[in-house]
């Protein structure tokens, strides 16, 4: 694997303090209120800009935030609040987007390092399907003239080349491009993503008592105006934080088709450590044990708990709206449980489809991705402890229809 950060980082940080202006969530946001001619108009405005406080006046009081971290979570924010401005203006403008209907999306979800991204990824390139790319995610708008496209493409994926630049390993634990499908999780507004780049325990504990629904309100939103205009095709949506929120997904989409995709967590909560331990890295000064032994605490919690909610809400989900997609099984089999996968989802299977399967699939040379549950203060008996008898949802399968 590529060496975690950039060796130069420390000395960038160096420079970038002596220009980075104090750590100030409220000027953050009154910034990013000036630049993009954002108005709070209503009492919706006032609670989306109150959450985001939150979010930035608990990074503020990260001890250990770099400049370069900082200066990423303020970007990430004004680049939120930017694009849901932008999305409430289109509606008032074109009042009809409001009754695009999203008819049987398809939501990938789903412990990250489970074949979710390759699901997706596959699923959304099927005839008649498509899965929001990653800069219709940050720049959501109506259809754009292919000049506006262009330089926005090249603008997300010149930021993306900076992070890779910082923090190479990200090229080998997960490489992104503008122009792919990606999560949900660059449109909303909230979640556990964000607990990755940084030790926010106070943000932590406020996810658990957020209600979520105006956030799956406004996710409904930005498909509306991603459809209106435009030829039509059945979403494909993925991210695995929806595993906690299975009954709004339903709830916001009443006809979803949801794609679950289980491996043994024994098997990816280390993955899952080292991606977090590579953004933190990025975000912070230095990393010590303690850090290390806080991203294996926060791993295990935070996706137990999504699995736990997931688990409980599939009890009040019709048994035909959830397929189980088995990781071994995938990899043993991947062209026939896809094409399985497609039938079941209504989808047709082409000569390009098991192409696109067979080269997404076909194993190359390259750096591996290592890690080990004990660099983050953990093992399997503790892994095994939080998940219960998940584990053995990876083995021949017990819920719903499965594939």
């Amino acid at each position: 694997m590529h060496r975690r950060t950039h060796p130069a980082l420390p000395a960038i940080n160096a420079g970038l303090r002596l220009l980075t202006p104090r750590i100030d969530a409220g000027r953050v946001l009154r910034n990013a209120m000036e630049r993009h001619d954002i108005r709070i108009t209503d009492a919706d405005d006032h609670e989306f800009f109150a959450d985001m406080r939150v979010l930035l006046g608990e990074v503020a009081e990260v001890e250990r935030l770099s400049p370069v971290g900082w200066y990423a979570f303020a970007s990430d924010v004004q680049g939120r609040l930017a694009n849901r401005a932008r999305v409430r203006r289109l509606i008032a403008e074109h009042p009809d987007i409001a009754e695009e209907v999203i008819s049987r999306p398809i939501v990938v979800v789903g412990l990250p390092r489970t074949a979710t991204t390759l699901t997706h990824r596959i699923l959304a390139a099927a005839s008649r399907a498509r899965g929001p790319r990653l800069w219709e995610w940050m720049h959501t708008s109506l259809a754009l003239p292919e000049r506006d496209e262009r330089r926005i493409i090249r603008g997300v994926n010149n930021a993306l080349n900076v992070v890779t630049a910082f923090a190479p390993a990200m090229r080998d634990i997960h490489p992104q491009r503008a122009e792919h499908p990606d999560e949900c999780a660059f449109f909303l507004p909230h979640g556990e993503q964000h607990l990755a780049r940084a030790p926010l325990p106070g943000y932590e504990a406020w996810l658990a008592s957020h209600d979520f629904e105006p956030d799956y309100q406004y996710l409904k939103q930005g498909l509306q105006v991603l459809q209106h205009g435009r030829e039509r095709a059945r979403w494909v949506l993925k991210c695995p934080t929806h595993l906690g929120h299975l009954d709004l997904v339903l709830r916001m989409f009443p006809d979803a088709q949801i794609v679950w995709t289980h491996r043994d967590p024994v098997d990816v909560v280390g993955s899952i450590c080292s991606l977090v331990e590579t953004s933190r890295a990025l975000h912070l000064r230095r990393l010590g044990e303690d850090d290390l032994h806080d991203i294996g605490r926060m791993a295990i919690a935070t996706m137990s708990g999504l699995v736990e909610r997931g688990r409980d809400a599939r009890t009040r989900i019709p048994r035909s709206q959830i397929i189980d997609l088995r990781y071994p099984a995938l990899t043993a089999d991947p062209l026939g449980v896809i094409e399985h996968l497609f039938g079941s989802l209504d989808l047709e299977w082409t000569p390009a489809d098991r192409e696109r399967v067979r080269r997404a699939t076909e194993r190359r040379p390259g750096r591996p991705h290592e890690y080990t549950l004990y660099r983050y203060g953990i093992n399997e008996t503790d892994v095994q402890g939080a998940f219960g008898d998940y584990g053995r949802l990876a083995d021949p399968p017990t819920f719903g229809s499965s594939v």
